[in-house]
Order: C-alpha cells, then sequence, then structure tokens
C-alpha cells in the first residue's frame, strides 16, 4: 500500500490469508477490508480534582479553674470537587467521495469525571482535669465537625459527526468490453456515524466529619504514658520481664450537660477510671531452644480487664497456659510448632485385607504428641471379576476414634472396621483412598488431603 494511502486509513484492517498453494517462501495473501475512519476524533476531557479533606480540630487539655473558657475546636469543611472538563469536539473534515471501502464519520470525545468531594474535617478532642465536676459547666466549647466537600459534576461529551453521505455503489469491470470475458459488478459502501462521547460521571461527596469527644479526669496530675502493647521478637523474650501499662476509661453519656450551655461535642464521653499496671514474662518448656525461633513476633497487650492476651505469629503454633500472682503474669508456653510442620502427614503403608484393612499414616516433623487429629476418609473401590467394572464409592465419612491407633507419629486407620461392603475389601480389588486431616492445638486448625491409590493384596 503506497505510503500516502496508509496514512489515510488509521484504521484500516487487513486480513491475512495464509495457504498450502502459496510457495514455501511464506507468501502471504493480504486483502483490506474497508473500515477506515476520516477526520479526527475528539479528545477526552480532564477528569475534575478532588477536594482536599478538611483539617481535624485542634485536640487541647486543660485544667479546669476558676475564670471561663471558651474554646473553638472545630474541624474544617472538606472541599467541593472540580467539575469534569467537556470532551472536546471532533474534527470532521471532509467525507471521502464515494471510496471503494465503508468508512466511519470521528467520534465526540468523552467528558472529565468530576472529582470526589473532601472529607470534612473531625472535631478536636478535649481532656479536662477537674476538682469540682461542677466546674465544667464554665467550659465553653465548640467541637463541631466539618461538612464534606460536595463531588463535582462530570463534563458533558460530545457529539460525533454525521455522514453527509450514506451509502453509495461503485462498478468494478475486467476484461475487455465487447468481449465474452467482460464482466462488471457492483458493490455497496456506507458511513457510519461518529459514535457520541460518554458524559463522565459524577464525584462522588466526601463524608462529614465526627464531633469531637470530651474526656474528664478527677484530679490535676497529668495521666502517665500508657504501654499497652508491647511487640518483641520471640528469641530476645527469654529471661526478660515487660511492664504494661494502660488507662481505664468508663464510657459515659450525657456530656452536653457536664459543659457550658450551647457548647457542641459528642454525647458520649469518658471518664477516668483507673490506671492498670501488670509485668508479664514467659517460661519456655518447648524441646526446641527459644532462640530457634527467630524473626517470630510475639505482641503481649494489656485489656481492661486486666488481664494479659498474647498473640504470635499466624506461622507459629503455641501450645501453652498462663497464670498470674500479684501484678506478675507467666505463660508457660509448653509446645511451639512451625504451620508448616502441622501438616506433614504421609502413608506409609497399605496392608491386609477384609476386616484387618487398614492404612498406615506417619508425622513426618513427628509432632502428633501435642497435635489433636481427626481423619476423614472416602474410599472407592474397583473389581472387575465381581461386577465393579468402575471405581465406586464404598464409604465417605468420618473415622470414629475407636479405630483409629496412634504410636507415638504413627496413625493406623482401621478401615476394614467401616461400614464397607466386604467384597469391596477382597484381595485384588483396586481402591482409591482420600484422606482428610484436620489437625487443631489451641484454637488453630488446618486441614491435610492425603490420596492413595492401589490393590488390596493377598493376606500373608
Amino acid at each position: 500500500m503506497h505510503q500516502s494511502l496508509r496514512s489515510k486509513l488509521p484504521l484500516l484492517l487487513t486480513f491475512c490469508l495464509f495457504t498450502s498453494l502459496l510457495p514455501a517462501s511464506g507468501s502471504v495473501i493480504c486483502s483490506a477490508v474497508a473500515s477506515e475512519r476520516y477526520g479526527t476524533s475528539g479528545s477526552n476531557g480532564i477528569s475534575g480534582r478532588s477536594g482536599r479533606n478538611g483539617r481535624d480540630g485542634e485536640n487541647q487539655t486543660i485544667v479546669v479553674k476558676d475564670s471561663p473558657v471558651n474554646l473553638d475546636l472545630s474541624g474544617e469543611n472538606g472541599e467541593d470537587g472540580e467539575d469534569g472538563d467537556r470532551g472536546e469536539r471532533p474534527y470532521c473534515g471532509n467525507q471521502p467521495r464515494n471510496p471503494n471501502y465503508d468508512i466511519h464519520a470521528p467520534n465526540g470525545g468523552a467528558g472529565g469525571n468530576g472529582g470526589r468531594g473532601g472529607n470534612g474535617g473531625n472535631g478536636g478532642s478535649l481532656t479536662v482535669y477537674y476538682t469540682n465536676l461542677a466546674d465544667l459547666r464554665k467550659i465553653f466549647v465548640r467541637a463541631t465537625p466539618g461538612d464534606f466537600g460536595r463531588g463535582g459534576r462530570g463534563g458533558s461529551g460530545a457529539v460525533g459527526c454525521n455522514c453527509r453521505r450514506r451509502n453509495w455503489e461503485i462498478e468494478t469491470c475486467k476484461g475487455t468490453p465487447g468481449n465474452s470475458d467482460y464482466k462488471c459488478t457492483k458493490k455497496r459502501y456506507r458511513c457510519y456515524d461518529g459514535e457520541d462521547g460518554r458524559d463522565g460521571s459524577d464525584g462522588g461527596n466526601g463524608k462529614e466529619g465526627r464531633l469531637g469527644v470530651l474526656s474528664i479526669v478527677n484530679g490535676k496530675e497529668p495521666l502517665a504514658p500508657e504501654t499497652p502493647n508491647v511487640t518483641i521478637n520471640l528469641a530476645e523474650i527469654a529471661g526478660k520481664k515487660l511492664n504494661l501499662s494502660k488507662n481505664k476509661w468508663h464510657i459515659r453519656q450525657g456530656a452536653v450537660s457536664l459543659v457550658a450551655p450551647g457548647s457542641i461535642v459528642a454525647d458520649e464521653y469518658r471518664e477516668f477510671a483507673a490506671r492498670l499496671e501488670k509485668t508479664w514474662q514467659i517460661v519456655w518448656q518447648e524441646k526446641q531452644p527459644i532462640t530457634s525461633f527467630t524473626n517470630q513476633p510475639v505482641t503481649v497487650s494489656l485489656n481492661d480487664n486486666q488481664q494479659v492476651d498474647v498473640t504470635f505469629a499466624d506461622d507459629l503454633w503455641v501450645g501453652g497456659s498462663s497464670s498470674s500472682e500479684g501484678n506478675l503474669t507467666t505463660f508457660t508456653v509448653n509446645y511451639a510448632i512451625a504451620k508448616k510442620d502441622v501438616t506433614r502427614l504421609a502413608v506409609s503403608e497399605f496392608a491386609d485385607a477384609g476386616e484387618n484393612l487398614n492404612l498406615k499414616i506417619v508425622d513426618l516433623a513427628a509432632k502428633s504428641d501435642a497435635i489433636q487429629t481427626q481423619f476423614r476418609a472416602k474410599l472407592r473401590a474397583r473389581d472387575n471379576f465381581s461386577g465393579f467394572s468402575d471405581y465406586k464409592t464404598v464409604f465417605e465419612g468420618d473415622i470414629p476414634g475407636e479405630f483409629i491407633t496412634r504410636d507415638y507419629n504413627r496413625f493406623i486407620l482401621a478401615l476394614g472396621k467401616l461400614k464397607i461392603p466386604s467384597e469391596a475389601l477382597k484381595p485384588g480389588v483396586n481402591v482409591e483412598i482420600e484422606i482428610v486431616a484436620t489437625r487443631s492445638l489451641e484454637g488453630r486448625s488446618a486441614q491435610q488431603t492425603i490420596s492413595w491409590q492401589g490393590t488390596i493384596r493377598k493376606q500373608k
């Protein structure tokens, strides 16, 4: 195709036909199928900028005195989002005159989306130290939230160009006029109107801020800093005592009735109740040394009930117990098992037949003295000599505990004791077994599916 024609057909579709009749050089026959867009489509409009979030009100701590106090802790309003720009109009240009292909008029540009409105700022929090609760009536406080910003409007899409001439017909002749090989054919072509650009979507409104919260403390001494949570590497915790502290608060209703009339603050307020302090330590009784558990974090938290909660990493299963004496809480670790070692069961032997048929499973990680294990089985059988031409499910369900024997880290599943037809337990029967083992420790559990396929052998 000539370069000038190629530049005029930016959307020309070309279909290439490969044929075995062509030379081995890999020649290709290509035929151009009309799909030209003339002119220039309009550009899409730019989306509007999102509005900025409003600034939160200032948090303040004061001690009530004789003189009145006027505080403005209001949050700022969020900004409105900007409107999206309109889509640009296309350049329609001159419609090509009777080309031998279909053509498309230019599309209009899409409108830009409206920007999202900014969130309103929260009202500031106020902490008040007092000796006489009635003195709080001297405090006038406005801790109003900022209003949300409104979303910008989407820009309008531009109208696409219309065709000046919808269709036309072109006659093509081959051969020599007057001779029998002279033939003419007519083909109809058409012009398709350009599409209108879609309107941009409106931006969403922001969220309104929250009212500021009042906290009150009966006393003038500032509350000591808190350390309610400590996260430490498990390998480094041996021999250490962690000091935890927490300020406990009661949640009350009626904050507006405590402060000066006309004040604006959240109705729910906090009243200081007590200072909680605990010391925590770990006692390690797991066989593996604690130093082998590097990069394993443990988080210790003091709750409002003066209990210490211990959280280990998800990939570490820990079995232990907690005890308290005075201000000291001790957590004794009896087992610590990497999660990857929980599901390392494997079939070791498939033996006997009939009522004595059993499947032996071994725990390769040797952790079965600590982990509880339950088994569920699905057994399918096939025996070409006794009518089982295809595999047929002969048992599916939980294996009762009386049919499971554990010898240290080896489990013996007495499959022959299950409710399975006797003909499916005979020597020579092909079986497919799927075992689902559920393993659990201290509230954590994981499942492992074990599949085995073979033939029931004759008893020796």
